[in-house]
């Protein structure tokens, strides 16, 4: 199917482009790696009057650590940059492991991580790993830029807090008091499908003690769950198997799931049980069965 007809705009400054927003009165969408934009536009379960084209705006596509390891990327980071950066392998441990998971190769080179973001899909990645780490978004609009906290900036599926005249222009990840670790774990029937259910957990770490925890769920319900209520198991806690098995439980008891052709609601939630164990194991320091 076709898209329904649009003016297409691409300016060459994030000002003009949010003039072209402000204009438009919630006609307009952005286009960045258009992975999410695009299907909709041909299904035509999107039909805006404009499509404003962010990609010639310079200065977007940064992936930098400050001093203090606080994490920033801009708006046109793409999937496969962080997939192959080396600093967020050594630093980011969560990010590094969602990465390569994301939908498949040809999405990777193309999608955006603010973008995937803001989009708010349920089975999304990028925002349950958000969520898990604390993060916030920078937006931008006629009365300047404001900071919108993960677990603010999700409203709902594909809905987020954004106003129509406004562009998310970065992603901020808080530094770890310790050391960062942590992982993602998704369960598929094949590359590039939706999720059965997805685990994303980040850990801060002193030594084998945990000083912070973030956990979130992707697959298991109407929207990314925020399942950060489980980080009061781990906190000042070594990672024992009592400390892993009262977090995954705890995890579990977030989701949402329901039955359908990928599985039970049951096997979801077990899932999710597991995953969160398999993370929380492989990254303790001592021997837990």
């Amino acid at each position: 199917m076709y898209p329904s007809r649009f003016k297409y705009e691409s300016p060459n400054t994030v000002e003009e482009a949010i003039k072209l927003l402000d204009a438009g009165k919630g006609e307009a969408k952005i286009l960045a790696g258009g992975q999410s934009l695009v299907p909709m536009l041909k299904l035509r379960f999107a039909f805006p009057e404009q499509v404003v084209d962010i990609n010639n705006i310079p200065g977007l596509d940064y992936i930098r650590f400050d001093a203090d390891g606080t994490l920033h990327i801009g708006a046109l980071v793409r999937h496969e940059h962080l997939e192959k950066s080396l600093e967020i392998s050594k630093r980011q441990p969560t990010i590094a492991a969602a990465a390569p998971l994301v939908a498949d190769p040809i999405v990777r080179t193309r999608g955006t991580f603010v973008g995937s973001v803001c989009h708010a899909d349920p089975q999304g990645d990028w925002a349950a790993t958000m969520i898990a780490l604390n993060g916030s978004i920078i937006v931008q609009g006629p009365k300047g830029k404001r900071t919108i906290a993960m677990k603010d900036f999700v409203l709902g599926p594909y809905a987020n807090s954004m106003n129509y005249n406004e562009i998310a222009i970065e992603a901020v990840i808080p530094a770890p008091q310790g050391v960062a670790r942590g992982g993602y774990l998704k369960l598929e029937r094949r590359v590039g499908d939706f999720a059965t259910a997805s685990v994303a957990v980040a850990l801060d770490m002193k030594g084998d003690v945990v000083v912070g925890a973030g956990f979130a769920l992707a697959g298991v319900g109407g929207k990314t769950i925020d399942a950060n209520e489980a980080a009061s198991a781990l906190l000042g806690q070594k990672l024992t198997e009592a400390t892993i098995a009262k977090a995954a439980a705890i995890v579990a008891a977030k989701a949402e799931p329901r039955t359908d052709h990928r599985g039970s609601a049951e096997y979801k939630r077990h899932i999710v049980e597991t995953f969160v164990k398999r993370i929380l194991v492989a990254n303790s320091t001592q021997k837990v069965a």
